[in-house]
């Protein structure tokens, strides 16, 4: 069969869960073959096609069917982001005034792609471009202002199909950080006081310092009240405040201290879980070692390779920002903090993904070998209008030093 004549058959349809779920993860499974002799990384949706999507405002899945079988998927999610800031145009400044006055967000309706999939049998006949396009239709018709994708800088296949074909354009570059979780639990500094927040005081506060912060989501509260979030931690210096003394965040901006810093946890291990395939038995073997002496001896406190090479789960630290000079320390006993949870629950890594240009990123442990030092947006301007003024074009701004992911699109 030709690919106009390909073209013509491939019926790009919405996902039925009563009746789609074995093909799609038959689809999954025969894309997710690595190269030969080298690691690769597999992911378990848990038998939840829609599982990375659904905690989204808007959501759609699409399946390309070919005669009665599935050979391509598309996800796609909508939700209201921080794209800028302004001046309120009510608010006067003197050069009399102590403080200049705050900015205000701009936000704009942005959809976001993932998981496209086209089994390999179908590939280079067009289908993953058709399940882009109608995808696009989807968010136009929802009122959708922008629209990007997330993929690795060295998938040159996906990167040509946005950039050559769709017409997006690379934009960002983040940092995927990622540490593992060893069999003992790390120190939390004494001179370290964490604070968990409840939803509600959690909210005040990433409104007030980083609803600014590009991609901040307009819904914050529905991500801190959703039943994946596990809280959301404080890190201040010892004696400036405590849980028993905690008065709540509008308290806290009247009388802050030197230096703070905050993070969220989500519960990605429910939603899906990963597996390293391709690893030697020696590789195996050392690995094993390093936990099974970490495990008898934890007072060594020896960085152990977590069990990667079956499935695992992971926790995902966002919302994470601070303020001062021992900011970064702050992050780093919070990402302590942030591990021993994810030991209690039985987590592989737990993983962050930060601006490449973010100042608290120094205080993130990570593994190298595990992380991307640069990860790949691109986006695509779909309408000529911003929901909040006119500011000019969002695909073309220079990033900012921090951003803000949304760890439902994790």
């Amino acid at each position: 069969m030709n690919v106009e004549m390909m073209m013509r058959n491939t019926v790009v349809r919405e996902f039925d869960p009563n009746k789609d779920c074995l093909g799609v993860e038959d689809v999954e499974r025969r894309c997710e073959v690595g190269p030969s002799g080298k690691l690769c990384l597999f992911t378990d949706l848990l038998g939840d096609p829609i599982c990375r999507v659904r905690h989204s405002p808007a959501f759609l899945m699409l399946v390309a069917e070919v005669g009665d079988e599935i050979v391509g998927m598309i996800r796609g999610c909508i939700k209201t982001v921080t794209c800028g800031k302004r001046i309120s145009r009510n608010t006067k400044y003197t050069t009399n005034d102590i403080e200049p006055p705050k900015p205000l967000p701009v936000y704009t309706k942005l959809a976001y792609i993932l998981g496209l999939r086209v089994s390999p049998s179908h590939r280079r006949m067009g289908i993953g471009l058709k399940l882009v396009k109608r995808m696009e239709e989807w968010f136009r018709e929802s009122g959708v202002e922008y629209s990007y994708i997330a993929t690795e800088n060295d998938n040159y296949a996906s990167v040509k199909l946005f950039t050559d074909k769709c017409g997006y354009s690379k934009f960002r570059t983040p940092s995927i950080l990622v540490n593992p979780v060893f069999a003992h639990r790390l120190v939390v500094p004494k001179q370290v006081t964490i604070i968990q927040l409840n939803p509600s005081d959690a909210e005040v506060f990433y409104r007030r310092k980083f609803s600014t912060t590009e991609f901040f989501p307009r819904d914050i509260d529905s991500v801190l009240n959703n039943k994946l979030n596990l809280g959301t931690f404080l890190a201040v210096p010892r004696g400036t405040y405590s849980p028993d003394s905690w008065a709540g965040s509008d308290s806290f901006f009247s009388w802050p201290p030197e230096s703070w810093a905050i993070l969220s946890v989500w519960n990605s291990k429910d939603v899906f879980k990963l597996e390293v395939r391709g690893a030697s038995r020696v590789k195996r073997t050392l690995a094993k070692t390093t936990r099974i002496v970490d495990r008898v001896l934890p007072w060594l406190r020896i960085p152990s390779v977590p069990e990667v090479f079956s499935p695992f789960g992971l926790h995902f630290l966002y919302g994470l920002g601070g303020e001062g000079p021992r900011a970064a320390k702050l992050v780093k006993a919070l990402c302590g903090h942030a591990h021993n949870l994810a030991k209690e629950r039985g987590c592989g890594v737990v993983a962050t993904e930060v601006s490449s240009r973010e100042p608290l990123k120094l205080g993130i442990p990570h593994w190298k070998m595990l992380s991307c030092d640069e990860d790949l947006w691109c986006i695509k301007r779909l309408g000529e209008d911003y929901s909040d003024g006119s500011l000019g074009d969002w695909t073309k701004s220079p990033p900012g030093l921090s951003i803000f992911v949304d760890p439902r699109e994790f």
